[in-house]
């Protein structure tokens, strides 16, 4: 419950974990929309998963130790206690179960129309159950290891997200039996034939459970999956003083797989005893279980897919297109003398990160270039970056990397990366005990006839070129000087652990970026309140910070126009009488997942506007307790490239969302208009561009129509 004295102080907040709940369900109504491609609704059900997955490890697993240190503490925007949180939260995601467990058998049925039939064993072939009784007896049976649970067999410790089958026995004194499902084990088994039929794992070793337990007669199976806390916070840890930080991150990361349960799911009848039993073991309450007709763990979409018939695989899942270069830039000149002449913007993942990645290669190689400095949040597992790196500093070129090892689920690659640039000669530093340096910079210091110069590279993503193909982000190279400057002065206060550099051009977490954001909305309200034209724009994956969304209650209340891009979380409701009539808030959920960051300040036609793109997050973790940047955007061609960008996101009437302020989402009304994919039009955009060459705004369409028709309609 929202708390009555909480209720008319923050009568236009919401809880952010309910609100992450909305937004996965979003990404469910993604594998519910007949016009996504068929295998591609089914990606969506493994996403909706794993976000819930992650959901529970992180967002629960922290509620659940609040709850036991931190009783008094209470969400500072619903004035909800983390048991109340974790009770709405419980009762939210039952419905999510059954909705995902419906759309998911909908999916299903129309791929077996495709032949691709994720069966029972009733549903076998005679050739296929001897194919599967022989796969069974010749390589599931031998990593098999059940056991029973009884005074002489202890309950064991279950695995974060592992799969077991349990069986309860009849007219025993031992009551119960467990069979894990290796994970050396495939997650299914494909079928001989020329369709792709295939049975998942851990049905294969259902049937088979009485046969396991021979001496026992075997009342009832189920599969079950628990949900472990992995909330580590590794700078609340206590570690031994001459440990270096490498080996403590090491430690956590062993830890982080023995923490206590926060969720258990059950696919099958769990009977009363059993049930009760295993909310004894896990120490869990009845509201923590949770049934599913679907699979506990769907990380086979992905592999599946690769067994699936090319023209099938053309068919069921998006379009492929070629990413290009962005249409002021020659693939066949060097990037360096490029940059020189002209900022350059890359928008991922519309555009190749080539640009950026031969920027490096050309840079190991350059005799001018003295230095490269660079932020390493998440990487991909096969990283040209980490390749150019190393062979400048193979080539006796001065290479600092500021690695946060601290980057949730990526620390032991983040580990095993520091390890290699140590060996080539590269200076890694990493981040500071309370703040994650999630900042993305790199800069190339150049010296040329005596003369120091600076091409600095800044951007909303990471340096991951797998993950670049599939988030939207922006990435800004830019040669101007100051802004150089200002990039060699945060290396230097990073190396020193001076989190409180002053800085002019650049807005840097967690001791100025909050600070000055606050004052350019101040400067908005008061252009408002003076009877200026005054609005803010704001693109971001969450907003859950309370000032923040208090100042822009003040800004709406001064009359001044605000819009929101908010993928995920929001904390702030719009259309509040008398808080925030003046704010409209959307969300894009779609084929790509909407993670750049944009945050304007002013209306187009203010010569004075503020634009910056930046590394953050409106969350109170990023504005106050990492290490942000957000970087001034100077050159006029891209700041109006950014605001083309943004209208075209802001016409969206397919996949955008528009937030009510009863905290439910609704799709914009399309009638009587074109309908309007935003990220379909960057996909044809970038066809167009690498085609005739055309600029993106002098390829315009139907933009305008739409941009006014729907402008009109929602403000």
């Amino acid at each position: 419950m929202i708390h009555p004295e909480k209720e008319q102080e923050n009568i236009y907040m919401q809880n952010r974990e309910l609100s992450w709940l909305k937004f996965n369900e979003r990404v469910l109504e993604e594998a519910h929309d007949e016009t996504v491609p068929l295998y591609e609704r089914l990606k969506f059900i493994s996403i909706f998963a794993s976000n819930l997955d992650e959901f529970y490890m992180i967002r629960v697993g922290s509620l659940t130790d609040i709850a036991l240190i931190e009783k008094d503490n209470v969400d500072n925007k619903t004035g909800m206690s983390p048991l109340e949180q974790m009770e709405r939260i419980f009762e939210n995601t039952v419905s999510l179960y059954k909705r995902k467990d419906k759309i998911y058998s909908q999916v299903e049925n129309k791929l077996r129309e495709f032949k691709i039939c994720n069966l029972e064993l009733s549903e076998l072939e005679n050739f296929e159950e001897k194919y599967i009784k022989k796969y069974y007896e010749d390589f599931i049976l031998p990593v098999l290891s059940p056991q029973v649970i009884d005074s002489r067999h202890p309950f064991p410790h279950l695995t974060n997200k592992g799969l077991y089958i349990i069986c309860v026995f009849s007219g025993e004194n031992t009551k119960f039996g467990l069979i894990p499902i290796s994970q050396s084990l495939p997650d299914f088994v494909l079928l001989p034939g020329n369709q792709t039929r295939y049975i998942l794992t851990e049905k294969i070793v259902l049937p088979y459970t009485q046969k396991i337990f021979e001496m026992y007669k075997v009342e009832s199976v189920s599969i079950i999956s628990v949900t472990r806390n992995a909330d580590i916070s590794p700078e609340d840890e206590i570690f031994e003083v001459d440990d270096d930080f490498r080996e403590r991150m090491k430690k956590v990361l062993k830890k982080r797989a023995k923490l206590s349960p926060v969720r258990l799911e059950v696919q099958g009848h769990l009977s009363k005893s059993l049930s009760n039993f295993l909310l004894d073991k896990l120490d869990l309450k009845k509201e923590q279980i949770f049934t599913s007709a679907s699979p506990l763990v769907m990380n086979y979409v992905y592999d599946l897919l690769e067994k699936i018939p090319i023209l099938l695989k053309k068919q069921l899942n998006y379009p492929v297109f070629e990413r290009g270069y962005p249409a002021n830039l020659k693939s066949t000149e060097s990037i360096t003398s490029q940059c020189w002449k002209k900022d350059i913007l890359l928008h991922f993942p519309y555009h190749q990160m080539d640009p950026f990645l031969h920027l490096l290669k050309e840079s190991a190689q350059d005799t001018n270039v003295i230095s490269i400095k660079i932020t390493i949040y998440r990487l991909s597992r096969n990283s040209r970056i980490i390749d150019y790196l190393c062979t400048a500093a193979e080539n006796n070129k001065e290479v600092t990397v500021l690695m946060e090892l601290k980057a949730r689920f990526d620390e032991k690659n983040n580990i095993e990366w520091a390890e290699r640039l140590e060996d080539a000669g590269c200076n890694v530093i990493y981040g500071f005990e309370g703040f994650k340096v999630h900042s993305k910079i790199c800069l190339i210091t150049r010296r040329d006839k005596n003369k120091i110069q600076y091409i600095t590279q800044i951007g909303t993503g990471n340096y991951n070129e797998k993950t670049a193909k599939l988030y939207t982000d922006l990435s800004l190279i830019t040669a101007n000087q100051e802004i150089g400057q200002e990039a060699n002065e945060f290396f230097k206060n990073m190396s020193i652990s001076n989190l409180k550099g002053n800085y002019n051009h650049l807005l840097v977490a967690p001791y100025s970026f909050k600070n000055n954001v606050l004052a350019l909305m101040d400067r908005e309200i008061e252009k408002a309140m003076n009877g200026q034209a005054a609005e803010i724009i704001i693109k971001s994956n969450s907003l859950t910070d309370k000032e923040i969304i208090n100042k822009l209650s003040e800004a709406s209340c001064a009359g001044v126009k605000v819009r929101l891009l908010i993928r995920g979380i929001c904390c702030l409701l719009p259309e509040i009488p008398g808080k925030t009539d003046n704010i409209t808030v959307y969300s894009i959920v779609g084929r790509f997942l909407e993670h750049s960051r944009i945050y304007c300040f002013g209306n187009r036609d203010d010569a004075n506007m503020k634009m910056y793109i930046s590394s953050a997050d409106m969350m109170t973790r990023n504005t106050s307790r990492r290490v942000e940047l957000g970087c001034p955007i100077l050159d006029e061609d891209i700041r109006n490239e950014i605001l083309h960008i943004l209208d075209i996101m802001f016409t969206d009437n397919v996949k955008a969302r528009l937030l009510r302020s009863n905290s439910t989402y609704k799709k914009i009304d399309a009638a009587g208009q074109n309908s309007f994919d935003s990220q379909q039009y960057f996909i044809e955009e970038i066809v167009k561009t690498q085609t005739d060459n055309t600029s993106p705004k002098q390829n315009p369409g139907i933009l305008e129509k739409l941009i006014n028709t729907i402008t009109r309609k929602h403000g």
